[in-house]
């Protein structure tokens, strides 16, 4: 078969669906051809179609290096590295493309989920505007993708966030519906948690102290899961009155209608823009009262919401006009939380054992560590000589994105032998690693905040400063809450000038020991961990909204 019948009747299986045929020609043709480029893009076209995907970068490698001047190739060697999680390649590989023929918009949207991964979000949402700027086609994607990372802009302020939720819904929602509450008089009211995460037992430690404590004489408990089920090695303590509905898989439509039929008085939604697709289940209303709480940093956007819930730290009444739902404000912390699963013991910091030197670190995600935020750790090492960077997440489990990061520290004067980074642990594991950290540097504008409960959980005081959005200001409810306000600094500047001070004080140590010892102790006993007034709190919400009605 020449070289043209190989390659047209290869193209023409793999449209058809029919990849291993399609395979075994190009292999076929491989071995007759070795120098022909268009058979080798071909064949790593078609391996990645076939979900072969490191098999994949190794047949764009090769393509290229037959033709590095093909924009297809490093479009397909991008798209394969992005979704093998090597962001830092792939961003390479997309710019490349863009290079060789710029104006494309779906290099231009692969470029910016690269860029994104990488922590690079002002160049991310640069790319994503131009792609849908170029594409119409695209706009759906792009407004949903800006939609879900907009509060961690460091540009963004509160109408851009409005806008830009808002913005995503006018592409794709419809009104919302409206659905009459029922009379709960004389019966249980029933209250649905909508989560795809109850198998997370890390994410989920506010969420199952309010569930366990819930009084199941006055409610009924539905937990309508999109994930692994509740359990008790994730926190939840089994009740034989509670229900749990499976609903993976489950569209939409269909869920919205078990919802309704089940008579969900109160529907709280724990997902935001975590999961996504199941925002357009709450535009169906599926319940006359819907909530957002616990995984929620700014507005939804989108309508289906009555309320959001938080607390005095996280919102001030002047940002209310930037909300589509109306704010309803917890004692303490919203984010109050208990640990229910085994965790590692505290561990003494490692500065009392290393002559001093302060090790700062971090395990949130990577998308976090914005140019602001490795620029503002630069800063604090370079003017405390003896301290170190310690950081994990499981983005660095790649190489070029460990890379990437390390050459980010390089260019603001961060040596590389002052740096360990880290990737993926089993979370037994990865919460053992604060072992290795004596003072947890918080990222902005988005904090942590499973982070930071699990940092100050395994002893390690959070540093932090009140920001200019709920997402900025997660880390402060927390520590407020815990009595750790003196790590609640005003302003950036002062958090740099915080961490340079107590990385340069010889009494910093010791501090560091006194508080580590008690710390588990404190929490405990303080609004940062008062599962009790939680409940006590939102089971008095949940009855005021519907007597309302």
């Amino acid at each position: 078969m020449s070289i043209d019948a190989s390659l047209t009747e290869a193209r023409s299986l793999a449209a058809a669906g029919r990849l291993a045929d399609a395979h075994a020609i190009l292999q076929t043709a491989r071995l007759r051809y070795p120098d022909h480029a268009g058979v080798a893009l071909l064949s790593a076209d078609v391996l990645q179609a076939s979900r072969q995907l490191s098999d994949a970068v190794a047949a764009y490698t090769i393509a290229l290096r037959l033709n590095e001047a093909s924009a297809d190739g490093w479009f397909g060697a991008g798209c394969a590295n992005l979704e093998l999680g090597a962001a830092g390649t792939a961003a390479a590989c997309f710019a490349r493309a863009d290079a060789l023929q710029p104006g494309s918009a779906p290099v231009l949207y692969n470029l910016g989920k690269s860029l994104f991964q990488l922590g690079r979000i002002d160049r991310a949402l640069a790319c994503f505007r131009q792609a849908e700027a170029l594409d119409p086609a695209l706009t759906e994607m792009t407004r949903a993708t800006i939609a879900c990372i907009i509060p961690g802009d460091p540009q963004a302020d509160h109408p851009t966030i409005l806008a830009a939720r808002s913005s995503w819904c006018a592409t794709i929602f419809p009104r919302p519906m409206q659905r009459q509450p029922q009379s709960v008089s004389g019966r249980k009211l029933r209250v649905g948690y909508l989560s795809a995460f109850f198998g997370a037992a890390n994410w989920m430690k506010p969420v199952f102290a309010l569930i366990n404590r819930h009084d199941r004489d006055t409610f009924e408990i539905y937990m309508l899961s999109d994930g692994d089920l509740p359990s008790a090695a994730n926190g939840y303590r089994d009740h034989d009155l509670d229900t749990i509905c499976d609903l993976r898989g489950v569209p939409n439509e269909q869920a919205a209608e078990i919802i309704a039929e089940i008579g969900i008085d109160v529907l709280v939604d724990l997902n935001g823009y975590s999961f996504q697709n199941r925002l357009s289940l709450l535009m169906l209303r599926p319940a006359p009262h819907i909530v957002g709480w616990f995984n929620m940093f700014a507005t939804t956007g989108i309508g289906a919401f009555d309320w959001l819930i938080g607390d005095d730290n996280v919102i001030t009444a002047a940002e209310e006009p930037f909300y589509t739902e109306r704010i309803h404000r917890l004692p303490g912390t919203y984010l109050a939380f208990e640990v229910l699963y085994d965790v590692p013991a505290v561990a003494p910091p490692p500065c009392s054992a290393n002559g001093g030197g302060i090790t700062f670190g971090c395990l949130g995600s990577h998308y976090k560590l914005t140019d602001a935020v490795v620029s503002a750790w630069a800063l604090i090492l370079r003017a405390t000589p003896g301290s170190k960077l310690f950081v994990k997440n499981a983005g660095l489990d790649d190489g070029s994105i460990r890379q990437d990061l390390m050459a980010r520290l390089l260019e603001r004067g961060v040596s590389p032998e002052r740096v360990t980074l880290e990737g993926r642990s089993a979370h037994f594991a990865f919460l053992d690693a604060y072992r290795h950290i004596d003072i947890a540097l918080d990222t902005f504008p988005y904090n942590g905040g499973t982070t930071t409960t699990e940092a100050l959980w395994q002893g390690v005081p959070v540093l932090t400063f009140d920001g200019d959005r709920w997402a900025s200001r997660t880390s402060k409810s927390l520590l407020l809450a815990a009595g750790l306000g003196e790590w609640v600094l005003p302003e950036l500047d002062a958090y740099v000038d915080r961490a340079i001070t107590l990385g340069n004080d010889a009494t910093t140590p010791a501090m560091l020991n006194t508080l580590r010892h008690d710390m588990r102790a404190r929490l405990s006993a303080s609004a940062a961990c008062d599962a009790d007034g939680l409940c006590a709190a939102m089971e008095d919400f949940y009855r005021t909204i519907t007597s309302d009605s």
